[in-house]
């Protein structure tokens, strides 16, 4: 039987509606939260939108959007805010692990959990996961490349092999403080974003 989502249009329910639903996705995956656990979660009953696939498919891609500016303002306004160079590549990577100290999603970091969730297949929810993936990563890579160009960094660095390994770094981090939820692993994880940039020890 088909499941009556809540109208994401409806401008009382929209922002609150998403954000549950994008803490819910975190854990949850995109195919878990109903609209009843949101419901649940609001504290109020939802007035149903459409039903069916169709319209699950399009919560869902609204989801991914809020936890998109989730992520935007979390991780990539605190990197851009930092001076150009290294001091943004050292930024990202902070924010990124202070997201994850925070808790702010309760399984880890959004994207990288619906990558894996909605990685094989096809419509526009992966779609929109690969987009932000795409610019989180060409960001990184962006950083990067200034930092070569002032010198920062060595002349040999490839921007985009370090962008990947610092964004494996991440993705590295998210998987294990999610498993043991232990901030040794984010010591660990600045530690050695520290030590691949060489900026040294402080915090």
């Amino acid at each position: 039987m088909s499941e009556a989502w809540p109208d994401v249009a409806e401008p009382g329910n929209r922002d609150a509606i998403l954000t549950a639903a994008a803490a819910l996705a975190g854990s949850d995956g995109l195919d878990g939260p109903s609209a009843g656990t949101l419901a649940m979660v609001l504290g109020r009953s939802l007035a149903g939108g459409g039903t069916g696939p169709r319209a699950r498919q399009e919560l869902q891609v609204a989801v991914v959007t809020e936890a998109g500016r989730i992520f935007d303002e979390e991780v990539i306004q605190p990197a851009l805010a930092a001076p150009a160079g290294l001091g943004q590549l050292a930024a990202v990577c902070e924010a990124f692990f202070a997201h994850l100290e925070r808790h702010a999603c309760p399984g880890g970091c959004f994207m990288a959990s619906a990558a894996l969730e909605m990685g094989t297949r096809g419509g526009p929810v992966r779609d929109s996961i690969t987009a932000l993936q795409g610019q989180f990563g060409e960001l990184i890579r962006g950083f990067a490349a200034v930092a070569v160009a002032g010198h920062e960094l060595p002349a040999g660095e490839d921007p985009g092999r370090l962008a990947f390994e610092l964004n494996g770094i991440m993705l590295a981090t998210d998987t294990n403080f999610v498993q043991h939820d232990d901030p040794a692993v984010l010591d660990l994880a600045r530690q050695i974003v520290r030590q691949r940039l060489g900026v040294g020890n402080e915090s």
